[in-house]
């Protein structure tokens, strides 16, 4: 799967649904394809707010894959090309911050790549994510 889009909250719900159906296509749950779903939406939120610092005209890419065994997404921008922090800090009683607290929660494999001209996010997701062997 390929989509390309603008850095509009206005494509936030249409990727994670594409995305979620990817999931679900392949053989995830709907719960597990809602949290892929999720991460997909907190990271492109982040990179909205941070690497492109509200614009919403810039392009993002997205990028779907699954081996039989684990999807992995690719979300491309060619923002400021900062990585986050290694350990997000969270303050409860502060909106916003949650993000990367959910991906490193919820995904199995969470890579940023620096590029010339902005960042790569890969994320990874198994098929038995948290389910003992």
């Amino acid at each position: 799967m390929h989509l390309r889009v603008l850095s509009d909250t206005a494509y936030l719900a249409p990727v994670r649904h594409s995305i979620e159906s990817f999931c679900i296509d392949r053989g995830f749950d709907v719960e597990s394809a809602g949290e892929v779903g999720l991460c997909v939406n907190e990271a492109m939120a982040n990179i909205f707010r941070h690497a492109y610092g509200g614009a919403k005209d810039r392009p993002v890419e997205v990028a779907a894959e699954f081996d039989g065994t684990a999807v992995s997404i690719h979300l491309r921008d060619w923002g400021i090309g900062r990585e986050p922090p290694a350990e997000p800090k969270h303050d409860p009683l502060t909106p916003g911050g949650i993000g990367l607290v959910c991906l490193k929660k919820l995904l199995d494999d969470l890579a940023f790549t620096k590029m010339p001209d902005g960042m790569l996010l890969t994320m990874k997701r198994t098929l038995t994510h948290g389910k003992a062997p």
